[in-house]
């Protein structure tokens, strides 16, 4: 059975993958199904996000240790700020809880979608996985050569309802960097670092 599941992945995959370089064959293809397929197989990753949240008027700014199981918990732990260090957050499939005494992270949500800030590596996780692949192209960052991938609805257009970017260092498939944006303005940002998958 999950030999079925996968291989239906895989060619829904390589379906979506036409949309790299606006359905013509890319040069970016295989090393997009190839990424695509590491995160589908991952059982396990680790990580540190440094992320900000914009929500015009003011910006937050967290560090937190990423801890995911596959078909388990995402765990969030905030190193940064001190007044909320040692937060716990617990993203399951269907809810996400906080653990700690009394301290609250919540900051309201950054569209209409109900999407927060901590829910944004869980989000790039499933993007990762299962995003739509809207567009991809190499750049580079910080003198490290990595693919961009762009994630929106199947009909959606560039620059309206939220799209997610992902940029992987070409070497080892670790995210480097990701950006959510709403309506074309990007509301979140995380740098991701210390990224192990197993």
């Amino acid at each position: 059975m999950r030999k079925r599941i996968l291989c239906a992945q895989m060619i829904v995959l390589c379906l979506l993958l036409t949309a790299c370089g606006r359905g013509e064959k890319s040069n970016y293809d295989e090393l997009t199904l190839q990424i695509r397929s590491a995160y589908l197989a991952m059982e396990h990753c680790s990580a540190t996000v440094d992320l900000t949240a914009d929500y015009g008027e003011r910006v937050y700014q967290y560090t937190l240790t990423l801890d995911s199981q596959k078909d388990g918990d995402l765990v969030l732990k905030v190193v940064k700020p001190d007044e909320v260090a040692g937060v716990t957050v617990r993203v399951k499939a269907d809810s996400t809880a906080l653990e700690y005494d009394g301290a609250s992270l919540e900051t309201g949500p950054l569209d209409d979608e109900g999407l927060s800030p901590i829910s944004a590596p869980a989000v790039f996780l499933d993007q990762a996985c299962e995003g739509y692949i809207a567009e991809c192209g190499m750049e580079t960052l910080d003198d490290t050569e990595c693919l961009r991938v762009c994630y929106r609805a199947p009909d959606g257009e560039p620059g309206t309802g939220t799209e997610s970017t992902l940029w992987f260092n070409t070497n080892t498939y670790a995210p480097v960097r990701g950006e959510i944006s709403s309506d074309g303005r990007c509301v979140v940002t995380c740098t991701f670092s210390e990224f192990t998958m197993e």
